[in-house]
């Protein structure tokens, strides 16, 4: 996703412009395209190009559950500034300023919004990706989809480390039955 800078790097700083994005590209590196909408401004800045906007995307995770693959929406709100590499007058090299860790404006002058959507969009990813909030997940097993119904296993009986703690539990529950017949 390149934008040619070369006449906004001739201008004074603060000059701003505008730009509808809408480009399929690959956000997550998985090989296929997602497609990315919204508006960028670019300003002149003293040193290089300050790009701000906001970007909607929607990528094919996996549910962490259920391991469907499901559509997520992401909105990112994109701020970073480009520096040019290249002198737009003389084409004489540029050197890039101290303790540099952003983004550059290569030597043809094209600002390359691609790393950065990359980036921000791999920020903007949730930890444990979730088909939906209720999901059931898999039968632990035979592996069956539970969202999709229910398996043909046999119930489980309760795991005899926990029949302690079961049985504190209904002796509890039968105190606070016998509080509530008293008043």
């Amino acid at each position: 996703m390149q934008i040619n800078v070369a006449q906004q790097l001739r201008s004074s700083i603060g000059s701003i412009r505008d730009y509808e994005v809408k480009q399929v590209i690959d956000v997550i590196g998985d090989g296929k395209g997602s497609l990315v909408q919204g508006k960028v401004r670019l300003m002149r800045t003293d040193q290089g190009i300050l790009v701000k906007g906001r970007l909607d995307i929607e990528v094919k995770l996996t549910c962490g559950r259920c391991l469907s693959l499901f559509g997520c929406p992401l909105a990112l709100d994109i701020e970073e500034e480009y520096f040019p590499t290249t002198d737009v007058v003389s084409g004489a090299p540029l050197s890039l300023p101290e303790e540099f860790g952003g983004f550059t404006i290569d030597e043809h002058h094209e600002l390359d919004l691609t790393e950065a959507i990359h980036q921000y969009a791999l920020l903007a990813m949730p930890m444990k990706p979730l088909c939906r909030e209720d999901c059931a997940g898999l039968c632990p097993h035979c592996g069956h989809n539970l969202n999709l119904g229910a398996c043909n296993c046999p119930p489980q009986g309760a795991d005899p480390r926990w029949s302690e703690l079961s049985r504190l539990a209904s002796a509890g529950n039968d105190l606070m039955s016998e509080e509530k017949g008293t008043q």
